[in-house]
């Protein structure tokens, strides 16, 4: 089964929440399949039962959605080779393992998990591994060391059994990947995998083999932790004798956590103080919250070049940084793609929803504070909250920083910093703004302009400095020491409304 178009799959396990190191995964076989005008599938790899995670495969699909990945074959769109769970393809992998175990490629096992584990301990007891492999297959309780009649007995009773792959002795497996070139390995260091478990569901190994093949996948572009599984894979293709058909392999480095030193995991994020899952996940059994970089104000344009950043560079003594999903699509390659693992810059990511954020206009930008108006029931003039974005928007690099950067443009402050209070504010400060207070209400036209001419006459009238009139301003207009320039805030909320603020800030502070 051959096709001359380029068809790749991104098959993740509904386990729990995707990781950015599957959104890549993700990322780079939508890219390389985009640039070829190829088929891009999503296919959900769900025959380990025990692991299934309820709401998992939404999650994945809604995660993938926000990033812009979008697939031309899957469990929601259809497509030729459906059905794209694998629970719903049981029949066709007992199909197929039936042909391996006639064809004496496979086998059945009857080792119980106290028999195996026994078996473990005492190799760990000795200071071995123990491994089911060619060497001690012909000692356990399977179809390779049993006689016929037992076997068909045992079979016959509805005994437990696993179907475990058929290594061959002392056989070298090449592997040709795309990243790595060619990675042999002989098959002494190989153990006979289990292909079929004994609930009737295929491992991995089998079925992703299986549907690859099924679905006409021409490339399969998956995360290095899969390498050391490729020799049995190109096993498989083998003794289904489809080797001369098989996909082509490319195996992406890993992303590293911050200091370099291992695999970014999942845990990582939140502990290490940023998000490591596309959008925000809470687990159905502990109940217990992980972050998303949605939730967290990333734009998915940013998190999309973050990520495409992370392990592939576009060459050509190209310094951009900054790309379009186009321009992602024309110039991704395999070849740019790094054999070594990249450390994960949680710096370098703000930084970079920074830069895309500033690319926004201040109308687009500013419609992004809306949750916020619902939930204190704001209802501000468009006009001012695009003012009010232009002013803030360069101090924000996630999305809530424009809320945090702003709320004092749209509500009163409830209660000031003491810490600023306590530095700032000195016996005779109440009776100074009460003197700026009196001659800002005499003013005719309130600007930035005209309320810094009458701030500077002041202080050059009384000899007070500057910093004595503008820091106990700010704190009674925004209730701390943050903002912008005093002349443009207090130019911005308007003689009426600043005025006011002073006003109940020196009642209350009083």
């Amino acid at each position: 089964m051959k096709t001359d178009k380029i068809r790749v799959r991104f098959a993740p396990s509904p386990t729990g929440p995707l990781h950015i190191g599957g959104v890549r995964t993700a990322l780079y076989n939508f890219l390389f399949a985009r640039q070829h005008g190829g088929t891009m599938i999503l296919r959900i790899e769900d025959t380990d039962q025990s692991r299934f995670v309820p709401g998992a495969e939404q999650y994945i699909t809604e995660s993938l959605r926000w990033c812009g990945l979008d697939f031309d074959e899957s469990p929601e769109k259809g497509g030729p080779h459906a059905p794209y769970r694998q629970s719903e393809r049981s029949d066709i992998y007992r199909t197929y393992i039936r042909q391996l175990i006639d064809a004496g490629h496979a086998y059945y096992a009857f080792d119980t998990e106290t028999e195996l584990e026994e078996l473990r301990s005492q190799a760990k007891a000795g200071g071995k591994t123990f491994q089911y492999d060619q060497h001690t297959r012909k000692s356990l309780r399977n179809s390779t060391a049993l006689p016929a009649e037992e076997v068909e007995s045992y079979l016959a009773s509805g005994a437990p059994y696993v179907i475990r792959v058929r290594i061959p002795e002392n056989e070298p497996v090449t592997v040709h990947d795309l990243i790595r070139g060619e990675v042999t390995v002989n098959t002494q260091n190989l153990d006979d995998k289990v292909l079929f478990k004994s609930d009737g569901l295929p491992t991995y190994h089998l079925a992703n083999v299986v549907d690859d093949y099924l679905m006409q996948i021409t490339h399969v572009i998956r995360g290095e932790e899969w390498l050391p599984s490729a020799p049995l894979h190109v096993l498989l293709y083998r003794f289904f004798g489809w080797e001369s058909i098989m996909p082509q392999f490319a195996h992406l480095p890993l992303i590293l956590k911050p200091d370099g030193n291992g695999k970014l995991s999942k845990r990582d994020g939140d502990r290490l103080g940023f998000p490591v899952f596309p959008t925000a996940w809470k687990d159905p059994v502990s109940g217990e919250l992980f972050s998303g970089y949605r939730e967290s104000g990333y734009l998915p344009e940013a998190v999309i070049n973050i990520l495409a950043h992370l392990g592939w560079n576009p060459g050509m003594g190209t310094e951009q940084e900054f790309f379009t999903m186009e321009e992602l699509i024309s110039l991704f390659s395999l070849e740019r793609v790094g054999k070594h693992g990249s450390k994960f810059d949680p710096e370098k990511a703000r930084w970079f929803n920074h830069q895309y954020l500033q690319r926004l206009g201040d109308e687009e930008l500013s419609q992004y504070l809306k949750p916020w108006f619902d939930q204190y029931g704001l209802d501000p003039d468009p006009g001012y909250i695009i003012r009010v974005t232009g002013m803030v928007r360069e101090r924000s690099s996630l999305i809530p920083d424009l809320w945090a950067n702003s709320w004092y443009f749209f509500m009163r402050p409830e209660q000031y910093d003491p810490q600023v209070y306590q530095k700032i504010w000195q016996p005779g400060t109440a009776a100074l703004l009460q003197d700026i207070l009196a001659e800002t209400e005499r003013l005719e036209e309130f600007t930035a302009e005209t309320f810094h001419t009458l701030v500077q006459e002041y202080t050059s009238r009384t000899g007070v400095k500057m910093g004595q009139v503008m820091n106990p301003l700010r704190l009674l207009t925004v209730g701390s020491s943050q903002g912008p320039g005093m002349m443009d805030l207090a130019a911005i909320l308007g003689k009426e409304e600043f005025t006011a603020r002073i006003r109940a800030g020196l009642q209350k502070l009083a």
